[in-house]
């Protein structure tokens, strides 16, 4: 099969007869063998319905329904392991992403041999108030991951199978598939702009909160990507430094005193006056804390049975 056109979607009934109906035509011209994967999260209205309808029209339609609302990362993920094209087309279901973009990802995702192409909605026709936050999100995902691409949470992207039969999506992950795919190895990732239309139908999902949120998952995916399996160099190193510092400025303040009573000297204030002196303690327990916590998480990874489950792409034996 040549694609596999994933669609997460949470109440969309009014958009699907129309985004099917283009998916099949588009495929049709372009003599492509395929498939439209519905994942409906846990939808209030008659999405499901509709699926149901749609498949007695479009055998090339399949389907899965969760009980409740898990969110577009555990739709994706699930809909990666059930997909079967040689290349997955993720888009959402609001009509905002054009099927016409379709043949040309497919095409440079096999001519140019890349990885991922993530779809990049130069003209966007949202408010202001989603514009300039993505804005500042994309540059510090950029920053951050080293991935030079304008719009990571563009919902149009196409992947090679072995991508997404080999990432895991959790949480709400979705937005930085490509730096998840980056750290699993799969490097050669390009971007291509596509087309973005205004909504036809219904109000969007998500909130400001997705912004604060997304951040926190930047971290979260920096520090397991980087330190994952040997968490004791980052929060070793840490704590290290932390009681080093603290140490010596416990041991400079004592000594000071020392050196005054020796020398006959006038003493200003003694030791436990000294804000100093409780900084340098702060400094000895956080570091100290610090130090047990990368220990005892490199005792939790050294059981993990996938401590040592490596990507392998090749094999010559």
């Amino acid at each position: 099969m040549d694609i596999s056109v994933v669609i997460p979607l949470f109440n969309e009934d009014e958009s699907l007869p129309e985004l099917t109906s283009w998916i099949a035509r588009v495929m049709t011209d372009n003599n492509f063998s395929y498939e439209i994967l519905f994942v409906d999260d846990g939808s209030t209205d008659t999405s499901w319905q509709v699926i149901e309808e749609l498949k007695l029209s479009y055998p090339a339609v399949k389907a899965i329904k969760f009980r409740r609302n898990y969110g577009k990362s555990a739709a994706l993920n699930v809909a990666f392991e059930a997909s079967q094209g040689d290349v997955i087309i993720t888009m959402d279901a609001d009509l905002q992403d054009s099927p016409d973009e379709i043949p040309e990802l497919f095409r440079r995702l096999k001519e140019e041999k890349l990885d991922i192409i993530s779809g990049w909605k130069k003209k966007r026709y949202d408010p202001i108030t989603k514009t300039i936050p993505t804005k500042l999100f994309n540059a510090a995902t950029r920053k951050m991951s080293g991935i030079q691409l304008n719009d990571f949470n563009c919902g149009l992207k196409a992947y090679r199978c072995d991508v997404v039969k080999t990432i895991e999506v959790y949480g709400e992950m979705h937005r930085y598939i490509p730096v998840i795919a980056k750290w699993a190895g799969f490097k050669n990732i390009g971007e291509q702009v596509v087309e973005h239309r205004a909504r036809k139908y219904g109000v969007t999902k998500f909130g400001m909160s997705r912004f604060i949120n997304g951040f926190l998952d930047l971290l979260s995916i920096f520090f397991v990507g980087k330190f994952g399996k040997r968490p004791m160099h980052f929060f070793g190193s840490m704590g290290v430094l932390s009681f080093l510092i603290g140490t010596v400025m416990a041991l400079w303040i004592i000594g000071e005193k020392l050196y005054h009573i020796a020398m006959n000297l006038p003493i200003k204030r003694e030791v436990t006056e000294q804000p100093g002196f409780y900084i340098a303690l702060v400094a000895i327990i956080v570091g100290s804390q610090l130090f047990l916590t990368g220990f005892v998480a490199e005792l939790v990874t050294r059981n993990a049975t996938e401590r040592n489950q490596y990507l392998i792409e090749k094999e010559i034996l």
